[in-house]
């Protein structure tokens, strides 16, 4: 264990993050609505080049006018590759109410791409003397961005949380699927003639949570395409939830429910928690540094585990 000791990352909900199109304002008052913990309003991917400008405006204008209650409100600008990102960044800065709280980089590469940004937000918040300083939020979708995913995690103290892109990773890898997200096809192993699915996302997510804990920020499970299939995204769900990711997108509304379900705590697993803690108190104050609960050894490492489960739990009623 190092003596310097890991940063926390911040203390909010994160369980679902649901995306819809800055050019569809019809959907605004809906996502606003929803039981998403974070809204993802989107100036990339989903809005045609005709449309950029129409849709910033309408995000600019959505910001302050819609009731977004408490969920947490992001932007996702366009790519630093693109020539709309800046316009994205100054006209948000310099327009939008200060409801809104992150701004979402896409196709991260590295550190530098997160200093860009940071510079251009922090000359505009000084410029219009905004008083709530703008949080981001990235996404690792290339060969360079996992390559250097651990100085793009320590690059800003404006960045909370980070996800894994995986339909543009998969072509910046080269890996042959058209899938986005979950099991595919032809990654399998093979003992005694019967096929085994691996997770082909398993090693990158694994790399993404571990720079994240390392340096305080929040990882994140990207998209699952097929929004027919609750099943699958639930499976993708639940190995994100226990390698140590905190939340998923949502591309479909149905996929919420989803989400929240996967990454909210049960019951029983908050009061095992409790339990686990009540215990080692009582071990402590006899002096024993481990005890043993329904059969099992637990020790300080157990209590921090058991801190993870109960602080999720405590969000969420707080929320």
């Amino acid at each position: 264990m190092s003596f310097r000791l890991q940063p926390l990352p911040p203390a909010r909900l994160n369980r679902c993050q649901l995306f819809g199109p800055g050019s569809n304002t019809k959907l605004f008052a809906k996502m606003a609505a929803s039981a998403a913990d974070v809204i993802n309003l989107d100036l990339e991917d989903s809005v045609a080049p005709s449309d950029k400008d129409t849709a910033r405006a309408n995000v600019i204008e959505a910001i302050g006018a819609v009731d977004w209650g408490r969920k947490s409100l992001s932007v996702r600008i366009n790519g630093l590759d693109t020539p709309f990102w800046y316009r994205d960044v100054v006209d948000l800065l310099e327009q939008a109410s200060d409801r809104l709280d992150m701004i979402m980089i896409p196709k991260v590469g590295c550190a530098a791409d997160i200093y860009a940004v940071d510079a251009l937000v922090t000359s505009v918040e000084r410029a219009k003397g905004r008083s709530k300083p703008i949080k981001f939020e990235v996404i690792i979708e290339s060969a360079a961005g996992i390559a250097h995913v651990e100085e793009i995690a320590a690059a800003s103290p404006r960045l909370e949380a980070m996800s894994l892109g995986a339909a543009d990773f998969a072509a910046s890898m080269g890996m042959q699927t058209t899938g986005i997200g979950g099991t595919q096809e032809d990654y399998y192993m093979l003992r005694e003639g019967q096929k085994y699915w691996a997770d082909p996302w398993h090693w990158a997510q694994t790399a993404i949570v571990a720079a994240c804990r390392t340096h305080g920020v929040l990882p994140v499970d990207g998209p699952f395409g097929d929004f027919s299939d609750d099943d699958g995204f639930r499976a993708q769900a639940l190995r994100s939830a226990t390698l140590g990711m905190v939340g998923k997108w949502a591309i479909h509304p149905k996929q919420i429910a989803l989400a929240n379900e996967v990454f909210t705590p049960p019951e029983a697993k908050v009061a095992e928690a409790r339990e686990i803690l009540a215990a080692m108190e009582e071990a402590k104050r006899t002096g024993a540094g481990a005890t043993v609960y329904k059969g099992r050894l637990v020790d300080i490492a157990s209590i921090k585990q058991a801190e993870v489960i109960v602080k999720q739990s405590e969000l969420i009623a707080a929320g």
